[in-house]
């Protein structure tokens, strides 16, 4: 544990030197790639959301690859295709951008519901399938899909089937006065981005993901998760509650989030802070919430504080 946890720590702080004021952001990302699932970031440009995605390809030894959403962009152009071979007279399965690590889809929105479909498979499967035959992705294998949410105009909004693919959503936001200061005074000269040297490789990560099965979630724990998980189905602010998908991948999380932290247990804090970026957006808010003008992580934080936190914390 000890190791595990110098590593991790070693990785925030390098991760730290790229986007600075984003320390708990960057741990969420990395507990969902020790995890296996994906993210979702909900931003405007310009406040290093790619950035942060290629420092931790980078720190990880990982393949990167940068998806730009267009209504144009076939489901091919992103999962690959057969392509006739004129040396042999046959097809051959040509790969797509989705083979490699960790896969920042910008802009997810922008490509037409087709495009988005084709996700579908790599993200719950990790594989693609073409012509019949089935192409194995990478290992671990991560995607990190962007949305603008100022400019909707033209877009294709995400279905609430294919968000529940996502194992969190949320923004990185603006940074304060006094860490953007250091942003202007760190990056004016040269970026700390072409510096980075690897920490981890892509077997720590898979052995991580191992360690992470290990972490102990106590029946009150649990308890606790499922209350917060069924609670989303009877609240009256929320019309769609979270499904049982939604359950296990927070457990999961979980148990890869205290393993950041350096921890062999989860805590009832750690539920409290991770619900948020669990549960948001896989709720359909009712007609109370948008009444009130509340977003989904609003609600979910009032749905936190109506529901008692156990008092056994290991």
């Amino acid at each position: 544990m000890a190791n595990t946890a110098g590593s991790i720590s070693q990785l925030l702080d390098q991760l730290d030197t790229v986007v600075i004021g984003k320390r708990e952001q960057a741990r969420f990302l990395l507990a969902a790639l020790i995890s296996g699932g994906h993210v979702l970031l909900n931003d405007v440009p310009g406040v290093a959301k790619t950035r942060m995605v290629r420092a931790l390809a980078g720190l990880s030894s990982l393949s990167f690859a940068r998806i730009q959403g267009t209504p144009d962009l076939l489901p091919s152009e992103v999962t690959g295709g057969m392509i006739y071979q004129p040396q042999t007279g046959g097809l051959e399965f040509r790969s797509g951008p989705v083979f490699h690590h960790l896969v920042l889809v910008d802009e997810i929105n922008r490509a037409t519901p087709r495009t988005q479909a084709a996700l579908l498979e790599c993200m719950e499967e990790h594989q693609v399938t073409s012509d019949g035959v089935t192409h194995s992705l990478p290992e671990p294998f991560m995607v990190l899909a962007t949305q603008n949410p100022v400019e909707m105009e033209g877009t294709f909004p995400l279905p609430e089937a294919q968000l529940d693919r996502f194992l969190l959503s949320f923004s990185l936001g603006y940074p304060s006065a006094e860490e953007e200061i250091e942003i202007a005074r760190r990056f004016s000269a040269n970026d700390p981005l072409t510096g980075l040297s690897p920490v981890l490789e892509p077997a720590d990560l898979l052995a991580l993901r191992a360690s992470a099965e290990q972490v102990l979630v106590n029946d009150t724990v649990l308890d606790y998760v499922v209350r917060l998980c069924r609670a989303t189905r009877d609240y009256s602010r929320i019309r769609l509650g979270a499904s049982p998908r939604a359950t296990i991948q927070f457990v999961r999380v979980l148990r890869s989030y205290a393993l950041t932290l350096g921890r062999d247990y989860v805590t009832p804090d750690d539920v409290k802070v991770l619900a948020p970026v669990v549960l948001s957006h896989r709720v359909v808010l009712g007609a109370d919430a948008a009444v009130e003008r509340l977003g989904p992580e609003r609600v979910i934080l009032s749905l936190i504080d109506s529901i008692s936190v156990p008092v056994e914390s290991i």
